[in-house]
């Protein structure tokens, strides 16, 4: 559950605006016969930020209900009670783990942080993955940080999406003696995080194309790194594409260009630009999907 190819996935939704569970469903059976470890459901490619409370618990549910793969919800607010109730919901549901991503907005200092999690670990018994993600928090969650963290008996690893691979090599020295995982949080970054020791990705391009995240990683741990490489390459210019607008901005429009269960996004974000639409169809092109 905590290694190889792991889609963030998207939250579907209707053309009156509520979550499209029957496109759930749809979009889940794709990402299993593809042979992914485990989904994300609730994230921030999920649209979590738009989501109520109603919403992300019915995401969730529906989720677990239909999954064939293990479940790891994003339950992460700025709000340390909502995290700790979203988190329970998670488990009452039956989620195999949490994602909490670090507290935006607000900027907590480290004692903070330190506290914000251990009060939703300590709420829960399901494994929880921190979740960095500097470039939309506002807020790095530095290595001494998340090696203290890792001494929490459920706290089992962290999606590291700083980009920064000098943090990434300086978290797995700090836990390589734990039961602690590292999973890259950037497409464009699987390969060099897992030369490092890292266990996999969290992906957002594994939505349209699994087969080849799950092909490339796969390749990675048997030894044949040619052939990561030049899967690696190959979609480089659709993980380009993907990060051209704020995500999941260019996924959503990717996944309802090539046919599956989509739906508009919700405001404040919009449908993603011309020049956005034409990079995504080369780089689909190119890899056959379109």
């Amino acid at each position: 559950m905590f290694k190889g190819v792991i889609p963030a996935i998207i939250t579907p939704f209707t053309p009156d605006d509520r979550v499209d569970c029957e496109g759930l469903v749809e979009n889940l059976q794709f990402l299993s016969d593809a042979g992914v470890s485990a989904v994300v459901p609730c994230g921030t490619t999920g649209e979590s930020a738009t989501l109520s409370t109603a919403e992300h618990g019915k995401v969730i549910d529906c989720v677990i209900k239909h999954a064939d793969v293990p479940v790891i919800a994003g339950t992460g607010s700025n709000n340390t009670s909502e995290a700790i109730a979203l988190t329970k919901h998670a488990e009452d549901a039956g989620a195999d783990a949490a994602l909490l991503i670090t507290p935006y907005y607000n900027k907590p200092n480290r004692e903070g942080l330190l506290r914000h999690f251990t009060m939703i670990a300590e709420s829960v018994e399901i494994p929880i993955i921190l979740y960095n993600v500097p470039g939309r928090t506002q807020l790095n969650m530095t290595p001494d940080v998340v090696s203290e963290l890792a001494k929490i008996d459920n706290i089992v690893g962290i999606k590291e999406a700083s980009g920064d691979l000098q943090q990434v090599s300086w978290i797995i020295e700090r836990t390589r003696d734990m039961d602690f995982t590292v999973l890259s949080g950037d497409d464009v970054l699987t390969l060099p995080i897992m030369s490092l020791g890292g266990a996999g990705i969290i992906s957002v391009a594994a939505n349209l194309v699994p087969e080849t995240v799950v092909k490339m990683v796969q390749a990675f741990e048997s030894g044949d790194m040619k052939t990561a490489l030049e899967m690696h390459y190959d979609l480089s210019p659709l993980v380009r594409a993907l990060f051209l607008e704020t995500n999941p901005v260019p996924v959503k429009l990717a996944m309802e260009l090539c046919g599956f269960p989509s739906g508009h996004l919700r405001l404040p974000l919009y449908r993603g630009t011309s020049a956005t639409e034409d990079a995504l169809r080369d780089a689909l092109s190119r890899l056959g999907v379109l």
